[in-house]
């Protein structure tokens, strides 16, 4: 049967050494990894032949164009800007890439990463993410680069206080966990305010939907573009906005038909259809039955 690769830095490092050239802005042992400008053409072959499991966890920061990975047997897209993080343990397949990928990327042994940080882990590195993605925003970016260059520089350095290196590493990790929280919270604020307009929507509909039929009065309710309303109660509901514009509308037929003497002209005209006709094809769409055979049980 057969079984994950396993992918160490001490691998890596052996990869890189065959393959790469001494102009190659690389620092890898077997505890820390360093690179100023990830070269996916060397990696790509070794991802592309199946799943390979990381033992060290790590992040890539994309700084220019794209690449389409599976982390944890889930495929991305991630775009400049993005940082990703994988667990120590995670499961990595390369897909596909644009030819003009810049990157940066840090990894480092579960060991190094407790001596650096000690015995308080920040959150985003203490073991109960498998991985985790956000975009980063320029001046945000810009720090996390000018961090990790300096981390580089002096790794690359001959005496370079190990001590140091310990400090810096620390720097870097707590600030990525700093914008992860930061990330975190917005994305939880903006889940709120999606449930808060999921919520403002659904009560729209159940008071105005016998008589407003179209996405745009709701939309304008909501001080929102219909565009971008939709596209909120899908993400939040998963259902479309008209879905639940229609459901409403013929569930007030259906007691109107059952629970009064209106003819259903009647009803029509005052659920505001163009015609009977359009009435009763809206009915027979959403139940199956004629208005009639729905109040009778035969035409």
């Amino acid at each position: 049967m057969a079984t994950l690769r396993h992918m160490t830095l001490g691998h890596l490092k052996a990869l890189l050494e065959v393959h790469d050239t001494e102009s190659a802005q690389n620092y890898i042992s077997t505890q820390l990894a360093l690179t100023r400008d990830i070269r996916v053409s060397l990696l790509k072959d070794q991802f592309r032949q199946g799943p390979i499991v990381l033992n060290e966890m790590r992040f890539m920061i994309l700084k220019q164009g794209w690449v389409e990975p599976t982390l944890n047997l889930v495929e991305h897209h991630f775009e400049a800007g993005d940082l990703i993080f994988l667990g120590q343990n995670g499961i990595l397949e390369y897909l596909t890439s644009s030819p003009d990928v810049k990157a940066i990327g840090f990894s480092l042994s579960d060991d190094l990463l407790h001596l650096a940080v000690g015995n308080q882990l920040p959150k985003a590195f203490d073991g109960h993410l498998r991985d985790f993605h956000f975009h980063l925003a320029d001046d945000e970016l810009q720090r996390l680069d000018q961090l990790h260059s300096l981390l580089y520089t002096h790794t690359r350095e001959d005496g370079g206080s190990p001590q140091v290196t310990l400090h810096l590493i620390s720097a870097l990790l707590w600030q990525v966990d700093f914008l992860w929280s930061r990330h975190e919270s917005e994305k939880q604020q903006a889940q709120n305010r999606e449930q808060r307009l999921l919520a403002d929507f659904l009560r729209l509909v159940n008071l105005h939907a016998p008589q407003e039929h179209n996405l745009p009065f709701y939309a304008s309710q909501l001080c929102l573009s219909p565009r971008y309303m939709s596209a909120i109660v899908k993400k939040v509901s998963g259902r479309v906005a008209k879905e639940w514009i229609d459901d409403a509308l013929a569930a007030r037929i259906k007691v109107e038909l059952r629970h009064t003497d209106k003819s259903v002209r009647l009803i029509s005209e005052e659920m505001n259809f163009p015609s009977p006709s359009f009435f009763t094809k809206f009915f027979r769409r959403m139940t199956g039955l004629t208005p009639n055979v729905y109040r009778y049980g035969s035409d």
